[in-house]
């Protein structure tokens, strides 16, 4: 028998949609299901002021879908050299909607990103003084620090001492993947969130390489222990205001996926809410999937829910979908964890 389930028309609160062709492929999958999106500003070259973030909005606006009122939310690429007067500048004309930390180094096209977390406690400053969120990739890059504790040391060197200089500050710690990070969370106040992606709720760093090395199942932070995941689950689905959706969908075509050194980054956008209702009902925690993708994250972010909705059905066997999308020439692939998927969009 296939089961219904309508809820407020949820948001995505960290997504990538690069740009170009790959712009004109991916957004169509998100525009379908989400109302309003906080995109990431790692562009090549990054959107560090309010000119590009406008020129990247208008480029987004103009590849929606025929008909669609989807909202992109901009965000602004912290670097060494951010300066307080370009942000209030920006926030005074609404152009950001939160400032997005990468470590040097950490993650795709970070390059340009903080070397010295105190390099902008100038900027820091002024962001907590007006409101403005720090939205964090949560990981130190150091040779020295095994990858699977990137993200616990990442809380020791760098979130305590600035939650300590700056306790008002709103920081929204992107894409929890260990116990550590989740614990944290959990013994912070409202300044602190977290979002939460749909491939780790699934994922464990045995799917990485199970039946050889998956690049698809490849991602930073990368997936961890079963320990880990089972802590995540958890609080995706505790009710807690503090922890929503963000799905880190990230796209690489093919050739970029299925190489030596292959990019970080899972594309899940067609797919995300129809996996993350699958998980919410294999917890028995259908009641609590509208807070999660459409109440909270739009209340931590200043923003009434959407007005509109969406309709899932559950099918009795597993939906039948294109694994796969066009790209220019490029083909990209959408996540597939192993595990059938019976969720899918109806309306």
């Amino acid at each position: 028998m296939n089961t219904e389930i309508t809820i407020i028309r949820p948001d995505d609160w960290h997504l990538h949609l690069r740009d170009g062709d790959m712009l004109a492929a991916v957004l169509p999958s998100t525009a379908k299901i989400y109302g309003r999106a906080i995109v990431m500003p790692n562009l090549i070259p990054p959107v560090t002021t309010v000119k590009l973030a406008e020129e990247y909005r208008k480029r987004i606006i103009d590849a929606r879908p025929e008909g669609s009122d989807f909202k992109p939310l901009m965000t602004c690429y912290l670097t060494d050299t951010t300066s307080p007067e370009e942000i209030k500048a920006a926030y005074a004309v609404k152009a950001f909607h939160a400032v997005k930390l990468f470590p040097a180094g950490a993650t795709t096209n970070s390059e340009s990103g903080v070397t010295d977390i105190a390099n902008v406690y100038p900027v820091l400053e002024t962001m907590q003084e007006i409101g403005l969120p720090l939205s964090v990739h949560g990981e130190v890059v150091d040779p020295e620090v095994d990858i699977f504790d990137r993200e616990a040391v990442f809380i020791n060197r760098v979130l305590e001492p600035l939650r300590k200089d700056f306790p008002e500050l709103k920081i929204v710690f992107e894409h929890l993947t260990s116990k550590e990070g989740v614990d944290y969370v959990f013994e912070q106040d409202k300044n602190m969130v977290a979002t939460i992606t749909p491939h780790h709720l699934y994922l464990t760093r045995n799917d990485l390489f199970s039946g050889g090395l998956n690049p698809y199942m490849y991602c930073l932070p990368i997936a961890k222990t079963f320990a880990d995941r089972k802590a995540v689950r958890k609080a995706a689905v505790s009710g807690d205001e503090r922890f929503f959706l963000g799905t880190d969908s990230a796209p690489h075509p093919a050739r970029i996926k299925e190489k030596s050194k292959a990019a970080a980054g899972i594309f899940n956008a067609p797919t995300s809410i129809g996996y993350v209702t699958q998980f919410f009902e294999e917890m028995n925690a259908l009641d609590k999937l509208e807070g999660f993708t459409s109440i909270y994250g739009a209340r931590f972010y200043g923003f009434s829910p959407n007005s509109s909705t969406i309709t899932l059905a559950k099918r009795d066997k597993p939906v039948e979908i294109d694994w796969q999308l066009k790209s220019g020439g490029d083909v990209v692939k959408i996540f597939k964890p192993g595990i059938p998927l019976y969720w899918e969009l109806v309306d």
